[in-house]
C-alpha cells in the first residue's frame, strides 16, 4: 500500500481475532524492522518472537499483572469536555481488554536492547549523544508500519517492563556473568488481525505543536 497511507493508519490495535499470523509475514515485518536507521549503524536490537501458546499465556499473565498494577497507580483523570472523556474511556477500555487477552494474541514480538555504556567522554566531561533506545524505536515503528501494510494490527507497549526480570527469565534471555541483566525490554508488540477497522487516529493538529525557526513562531 502507499507509504503515506500506511503511516497515517498505523494506529494502536488492542483487539484481535484468533486468525493465525504466518511466519512469512512476521519475517517480512522483521526484515523491515532491521532496515531502520540506528546511531553509528550499531543495530543494537534483538527480537524475541513468541508464538508458542503456553509461552504467550505466561507472558500475557505477567503483562496483565503489570498493566492492572500500573492502572491503579494512575491519578484520577479529569476532563474539560465530554468528548475528551469519552475518548479517554474508550482508550482505557481497549487497554484493559488487551491486558486481559494479550496471551491470546497470535504473536508477541519483544524488542530488546543491550544495557551498555552509551556516549563518549573527553577532558571536558561526558558527551550526551542521546539514548541508545533512539536506535531501537525506529525498528519498532518500521515493524508496525510493515504489519499495517500486510493488514496486521500492532500496538507498541512498554508496561511489561514492570516485570522485566520475570519475562527475560521466562524467555531464556542471558544475563551478565555477575547476574545483572544484559538486556532490557524496549517494547512488547502484539501482532494479529484486528477486530474492527484501521483508520486515522485523532491527534493534535500539526500547527499546534510546530514552531518555525524559533519557539513560538507559528504558521497557520
Amino acid at each position: 500500500m502507499d507509504a503515506i497511507d500506511a503511516l497515517m493508519t498505523t494506529r494502536a490495535i488492542r483487539r484481535f481475532t484468533d486468525r493465525p499470523v504466518s511466519d512469512d509475514d512476521l519475517q517480512t515485518c522483521l526484515r523491515a524492522a532491521q532496515q531502520a536507521p540506528s546511531g553509528g549503524n550499531v543495530q543494537p536490537q534483538q527480537y524475541v518472537v513468541v508464538t508458542d501458546p503456553e509461552v504467550r499465556a505466561a507472558v500475557g499473565a505477567l503483562y496483565q499483572q503489570a498493566y492492572h498494577r500500573y492502572e491503579k497507580a494512575l491519578p484520577e483523570a479529569t476532563f474539560d469536555d465530554d468528548e475528551k472523556a469519552v475518548a479517554w474511556r474508550r482508550t482505557r477500555d481497549a487497554s484493559r481488554h488487551l491486558a486481559d487477552h494479550l496471551g491470546e494474541v497470535p504473536a508477541l514480538v519483544l524488542f530488546l536492547q543491550p544495557i551498555v555504556p552509551w556516549g563518549a567522554a573527553d577532558e571536558q566531561g561526558h558527551m550526551d549523544i542521546g539514548r541508545l533506545d533512539a536506535s531501537v524505536y525506529p525498528a519498532v515503528q518500521n515493524f508496525c508500519v510493515a504489519a499495517r501494510a500486510l493488514g496486521l494490527g500492532t500496538a507498541l507497549t512498554t508496561v511489561i517492563r514492570i516485570h522485566s526480570a520475570e519475562v527475560l527469565e521466562l524467555l531464556g534471555v542471558p544475563s551478565r556473568p555477575d547476574g545483572l541483566p544484559r538486556f532490557e525490554i524496549a517494547a512488547l508488540v502484539p501482532v494479529g488481525y484486528p477486530k474492527g477497522n484501521f483508520g486515522v487516529a485523532p491527534r493534535k493538529p500539526v500547527a499546534a505543536v510546530t514552531h518555525w525557526d524559533r519557539w513560538g513562531s507559528k504558521r497557520a
